[in-house]
């Protein structure tokens, strides 16, 4: 039996607190799966297994904060391993199931992609319940979609019933649809008592974001969830409504709702700024700084960019921070002193390159994941990532890998009309990059005026693994590769 930790999600972290866990126990976990949402002290994170077999207890509750390194669940070889509250036998599985599937759990070994793996948990659907269309019995993202079509309909996925066979039509009751949503949003919707199922996500593939659910809140003095046409509500007591209302924890007005949800948000955000800052503080104490800039001609990449365009849609269009972006990650891969980790008193330089991306929250704040293999990706695989990860740090739904992974980081306050950015390492990185506004300026070449869109690059880096011309070759490398965005 193995026991299943509370992982480490960054540098800084020194503990997290468990917001849902993504299984339960007798489900069979393959390494990758995701196991848990975790709350830190900068957002929420999902987090995967590192080994596989059979989940056979929890050893930490929904809202427990627990120190890294703490045992939060088990993991046993075998099903036979399972504590079992009640020596119950198992049920007989349907005709309807897998044949595979006991008891509706896929059976070790099963074709199921993590993705997919995801995907069915978000939905509510058993994936020991489906059979696989893919390549050898593969269980694929539209397998599942289909089965959750299914249980929402009610109408078996696999064989038509006869007319005699049908059973009365009855609706589906809302709590069995799982709606996508952030275990944030959850959270916040069961304390206010709002309903997840009558709400239009604006999340990532529609998920239901904490700001849906504040936005659904009612005004005083109407129920938080539609009442049914076949029994008009009845009037509210004028006597205090404590008495007519169930106990239960704090109970709150729903006029008084969105005001906790933003209390809460900002306590979130303080909390945050407190991490920062005090690993801000830390890497300024610890880590000698040296900065260099330099301004990046972007005649030749935006004049690309602009004509690359115009053959696209809207949607899939190219922004200026992709080809920035490309550009910093080929130069780290070729100027390795500035991509890798302090640790141990050594500088460890990393084969791979791992671009944090700073990421501003909308309650403050900011986090930095990775997009992973950086150096490796095309333009629009780059900007494809970047948008589902931009959307997921928001919404709390990043994982672990993404916020412990990252080799160097990346803060681009362009966008906010700032014209140069110094950034602060992010320990153990060794170098951090800024870039500002785009803007026309004038530009002298070959003895003539003119002007060309430019943008200040910047470079906190080091001392003690790197110095002035390691830094200056990586910003300048940078700079000789936008001048050739068609090879980024």
């Amino acid at each position: 039996m193995a026991e299943f930790r509370m992982p480490s999600l960054g540098a800084d972290m020194e503990h997290g607190k468990v917001v849902e866990w993504l299984v339960k126990p007798g489900d069979y976990i393959h390494k990758g799966d995701l196991v848990a949402a975790v709350d830190t002290d900068k957002t929420v994170m999902d987090i995967e297994s590192f080994q596989e077999g059979v989940l056979a207890e929890f050893l930490v509750d929904i809202g427990d904060t627990v120190e890294v390194g703490t045992p939060i669940a088990r993991i046993t070889a075998t099903p036979a391993e399972v504590p079992s509250p009640a020596k119950v036998p198992p049920p007989e599985p349907s005709p309807a199931q897998h044949p595979g599937a006991a008891g509706g759990l896929p059976e070790p070994g099963a074709k199921v992609p993590p993705p997919v793996r995801h995907l069915a948990h978000t939905l509510g659907v058993d994936v020991g319940r489906i059979s696989g269309s893919g390549p050898g019995g593969e269980v694929s993202r539209a397998d599942v979609e289909r089965a959750a079509a299914a249980s929402v309909t009610g109408a078996p996925p696999r064989r038509e019933r006869k007319a005699e066979e049908q059973p009365e039509a009855r609706p589906t009751p809302p709590e069995t649809r799982r709606v996508r949503s952030s275990p944030l949003a959850r959270r916040l919707a069961a304390e206010l008592g709002v309903d997840l199922q009558g709400i239009a996500g604006t999340g990532p593939g529609g998920a239901v974001t904490e700001d849906d659910v504040l936005s659904a809140v009612p005004p005083r003095g109407q129920p938080a969830s539609p009442v049914s046409a076949e029994k008009p509500a009845e009037a509210p007591p004028a006597e205090p409504l404590e008495a007519a209302e169930p106990s239960g924890p704090e109970r709150v007005e729903p006029q008084e709702a969105p005001r906790r949800g933003r209390r809460e948000a900002g306590s979130k955000a303080e909390s945050l700024r407190q991490a920062i800052g005090a690993l801000m503080s830390r890497s300024k104490k610890e880590i000698p700084h040296y900065y260099l800039s330099t301004t990046l001609d972007l005649a030749a990449a935006m004049a690309w960019m602009q004509a690359a365009n115009q053959q696209r849609p809207v949607s899939s269009r190219l922004v200026p921070s992709a080809l920035l972006l490309k550009a910093t990650a080929l130069a780290a891969k070729e100027v390795p002193d500035m991509n890798g980790f302090f640790t141990k008193g050594a500088f460890h330089p990393s084969s791979e390159v791992h671009l944090g991306v700073a990421v501003a929250l909308r309650h403050g704040g900011l986090v930095a994941p990775a997009l992973h293999d950086a150096d490796t990706l095309t333009l629009d695989e780059l900007m494809d990532q970047l948008r589902d990860l931009v959307a997921r740090a928001r919404a709390g739904r990043l994982q672990r890998a993404e916020m412990a992974d990252p080799t160097l980081t990346v803060t681009n306050l362009g966008d906010l009309g700032v014209e140069s950015v110094y950034g602060v390492i992010y320990p153990p990185q060794v170098a951090m990059v800024g870039f500002g506004k785009v803007l026309e300026q004038p530009w002298a070449h070959n003895g003539m005026l003119g002007i060309r869109q430019a943008a200040i690059a910047t470079l906190s880096a080091d001392h003690r693994v790197s110095d002035g011309l390691r830094g200056g070759r990586f910003l300048a490398r940078i700079d000789e590769l936008l001048q050739a965005p068609d090879r980024l």
